[in-house]
């Protein structure tokens, strides 16, 4: 694995080691920390440990801003919760919080130190009509208003175009699956909302189940293509297994839940990366069923791309497999007969799109 050498693994691996860094050293971890948006975790972990009072003065100025930054989110957050369970108080099925929403409505381990940025929420896909007009009525509006991305993530997608506030500019994607229609790996999102489990902070607001929102933060990190918070992501699952797995029963339930949404592989590779990159403690033999003979190529791929997205924690092979991995996760979302006029769209279309768009403004 390519990360072992990079400081910011190490870090988050024996936060007490820190005590003895060299200047130098520190200086490149905060560096690392603050491109994978870890800064204010490292912050909390360190915090945690009893060392703070002797790291340099230096750092402990880096790092007790970056907390002020991630207090200051939780309170927008708060306030942006709020304001959503309010305008989809009448929706008839439930609204579920996912990732970063999920884990600080529940006040569970990953929230500690995280920064926020979109609010992903998840409706039966019956409701979400009625959920996206009950947002504009509350002052959410569309992006993305070209007639091709419409169809795009209307017909193909697992969500609509992302909806940003028009005065306080927070984003909502707005779900109705975890995975794309369009995607190689289906999963049938019924049993999630059988299985969601009601806020008593949030009135009519719902998170996943305990293996559910397991399955899915590994799925989306997993499938998807971009890794610049890939880390980060990590970081969110090794906390949530660490939490999860206090409960004996979690593992067998984790599997069983894995069987019936068909996510194994997302499942078989965030076990397998946690455990390399942050030695998180896994059970002999759990999700191993879903191994592959591409194994050995995945490690090359994910141990470069979830390391911190800095010029310190490259070789000469990082841009490559970010590439692969960006390719393969427009793969997994779409047929090639879909994705080849897509990616042509992007690449020769939308740039004329955007410039027709503001000559039109002018």
């Amino acid at each position: 694995m390519n990360t072992a050498s990079c400081e910011l693994i190490e870090a988050l691996r024996t936060p007490k080691s820190l005590s003895v860094w060299p200047l130098a050293k520190w200086d490149l971890l905060l560096r690392q920390a603050r491109h994978a948006d870890l800064l204010p975790r490292l912050a909390w972990l360190l915090r945690e440990t009893d060392i703070w009072s002797g790291l340099p003065e230096f750092a402990r100025f880096h790092l007790e801003s970056a907390e002020v930054l991630a207090d200051k989110q939780r309170h927008a957050l708060t306030w942006e919760l709020a304001e959503i369970a309010r305008a989809l108080a009448d929706l008839p099925g439930p609204v579920i919080l996912l990732k970063g929403a999920a884990y600080f409505a529940m006040q569970l381990p990953p929230h500690h130190g995280r920064l926020f940025g979109d609010i992903d929420l998840l409706v039966p896909h019956s409701q979400l009509g009625l959920a996206e007009a009950a947002l504009m009525l509350a002052g959410w509006e569309g992006e993305h208003h070209s007639a091709y991305d419409q169809r795009y993530y209307r017909q193909w997608m697992h969500e609509i175009p992302p909806m940003r506030h028009i005065k306080r500019l927070s984003v909502i994607d707005l779900h109705h699956a975890i995975l794309p229609l369009s995607a190689r790996i289906k999963s049938n999102p019924a049993p999630l909302f059988e299985n969601a489990r009601p806020l008593t902070s949030f009135e009519n607001l719902f998170v996943l189940a305990p293996a559910d929102m397991l399955l899915h933060s590994a799925t989306h990190l997993f499938t998807e293509g971009e890794y610049n918070h890939g880390l980060r992501d990590l970081v969110d699952l090794d906390s949530l297994i660490r939490h999860f797995s206090i409960d004996p029963a979690f593992w067998t339930e984790l599997e069983q839940r894995a069987k019936v949404l068909n996510l194994g592989r997302p499942l078989y590779y965030a076990l397998r990366y946690c455990q390399a990159v942050l030695n998180t403690p896994i059970p002999a033999g759990v999700a191993q069923q879903n191994a592959t003979a591409l194994v050995p190529l995945m490690d090359g791929l994910f141990g470069r791309a979830l390391a911190p997205e800095h010029a310190s924690c490259a070789d000469g092979l990082s841009g490559l497999a970010r590439w692969l991995l960006y390719v393969r996760g427009h793969w997994l979302r779409m047929p090639l007969h879909l994705l080849l006029p897509h990616l042509f769209h992007k690449a020769f279309l939308a740039e004329r799109e955007e410039a027709d768009k503001d000559k039109q403004k002018n």
